[in-house]
């Protein structure tokens, strides 16, 4: 090993772990070695990838988390926050005070002349609660009294993928560790079966607008790389080169994969490397999700009465209401973070066309998920997050006479998310915009606050689970942050 290389591996604490008598890379290695082959197909409450002792650092409120992140920035102004004014205004210029010193995307440029564009669907106030959802969203609609709706959000960032990252890892710039990865690293994981962060992604068909997913979106940065999500396809295998090739029986298999972790092991004990550590660990997942994975996605014990709740396209792979009904799957398993990621919300001239086929897409597999967490038990500890990495523009991106060309821009000083369980309140609204949409007046919670409210419910000090990199500890919400506590039921 070079000397730069060398000295970049004992900044880590695991690596300076790694090298001690008793360090956790050696004790991890032998228990691999030495365990016996577990053939099992659902999580176990002993063995699993073992967490930061301490943690969870107090009785959590949620063990799992599933992330419904709809890339490319719902419009807040459209779906949950209703703002009468801008249908009395719709078509008038936006007054200064709410734009004036603002930065917007460069596709807007200086907001002001912009004309006002009102909700293009009706409102209607749902439930008990009496919160406010659009005629997009009619099975949202039926469990608002199950949600935690946060309107006062705000983000540092303008465009997709900083934004993303932003929310997803604390940083705008990629490299740092997502949320998945952080939970896994402070919390382990329960399955030995299956991966303790899985990610799964979907686009509308025929959508024009569709996001990007950067890998760095589920990525472990500078935690080893056994904390990265694997992202499972929405097509053919769901995990590549898992089924043994023609002619290799399984005997064969695990005794080359013996071999392999042996002489990986003489490398290991001679540098000290923790990515050798999680090879050998990833080499033997491999070979348990070749018996967890084909039992995962079959779907054949499945009531018709929870498939109903997804939706017609539940049982078609790659699709929101398939990957929703997986996400369900896996936590049951013991999977500690699924991350759910369906592009193309970036309505920039879609409006009236394509923020209805997403929603259409999205609304009855993510109500359908709660619902069905709910009826089994499993809501009360599973947190569930819906929304994106900002809102839209109050006012109009186009041609106000050209109905079928509308859109809104990118906006990130108000938008809207939505949880559910895990410890949060149901039927709760909670902040405030202004009469436009524009700002948050009342509550504001930034990205950072999230983060640690997520944190929190899980059991972590936000400010506590960190990691030495370079001289620095990191943590998920970077330098800032605070609970907010008003949300926690």
């Amino acid at each position: 090993m070079d000397p730069l290389t060398q000295h970049q591996h004992e900044l880590t604490r695991r690596a300076f772990l790694g090298k001690g008598a008793t360090g956790v890379g050696t004790a991890a290695l032998a228990l691999l070695l030495g365990r016996e082959r577990a053939q099992a197909t659902t999580a176990s409450p002993v063995g699993g990838l073992p967490g930061l002792p301490g943690y969870p650092q107090w009785a959590p409120r949620a063990k799992n988390i599933i992330y419904l992140f709809q890339n490319g920035a719902p419009t807040h102004v459209d779906l949950f926050d209703y703002k009468p004014k801008l249908k009395e205004l719709h078509g008038r210029a936006v007054p200064d005070e709410y734009v004036a010193g603002k930065r917007f995307s460069t596709m807007t440029g200086k907001a002001d002349g912009k004309l006002l564009l009102a909700p293009i669907e009706p409102f209607h106030q749902r439930g008990q609660s009496g919160a406010w959802v659009s005629e997009l969203l009619p099975y949202t609609a039926q469990v608002a009294d199950d949600l935690c709706f946060v309107k006062g959000l705000h983000t540092d960032a303008v465009n997709h993928a900083p934004g993303i990252s932003l929310m997803l890892s604390g940083a705008q710039i990629p490299g740092r560790p997502t949320l998945g990865a952080w939970l896994t690293y402070g919390l382990g994981c329960e399955t030995e079966n299956l991966p303790s962060f899985v990610v799964m992604t979907s686009v509308s068909k025929g959508t024009s607008c569709g996001q990007i997913f950067y890998d760095f979106y589920w990525g472990s940065g500078f935690l080893p790389s056994r904390y990265q999500g694997v992202k499972f396809r929405g097509s053919g295998e769901p995990v590549l080169y898992l089924s043994n090739p023609a002619g290799m029986s399984a005997s064969t298999r695990r005794a080359m994969l013996d071999d392999v972790a042996a002489l990986n092991a003489i490398k290991f004990r001679a540098h000290g490397d923790p990515e050798i550590a999680t090879r050998i660990a990833q080499y033997e997942m491999a070979f348990r999700m070749q018996t967890s994975v084909p039992e995962l996605t079959d779907l054949s014990r499945e009531p018709a009465s929870v498939l109903d709740l997804y939706g017609p396209s539940v049982k078609e792979q790659g699709t929101f209401a398939y990957n929703c009904l997986m996400a369900r799957r896996l936590i049951e398993r013991g999977v500690r973070c699924v991350q759910v990621m369906h592009a193309g919300w970036d309505q920039h001239n879609s409006l009236t066309t394509e923020l209805y086929t997403q929603c259409k897409d999205t609304d009855q597999p993510s109500a359908g998920l709660v619902l069905d967490l709910k009826q089994r038990g499993l809501l009360e500890d599973t947190l569930v997050v819906w929304g994106g990495e900002f809102g839209r523009t109050p006012f109009i991106q186009g041609n106000l006479d050209d109905r079928k060309r509308w859109g809104r821009d990118h906006h990130p000083y108000a938008f809207t998310t939505w949880m559910a369980g895990g410890g949060v309140k149901p039927g709760l609204s909670y902040g405030e915009t202004d009469e436009l949409g524009m700002n948050v007046v009342r509550d504001p919670v930034h990205v950072h606050d999230l983060q640690a409210t997520w944190l929190h419910l899980l059991g972590i000090h936000h400010e506590r689970l960190t990691y030495r990199f370079q001289g620095r500890d990191f943590r998920l919400t970077d330098v800032h942050g605070k609970v907010v506590s008003e949300i926690l039921a």
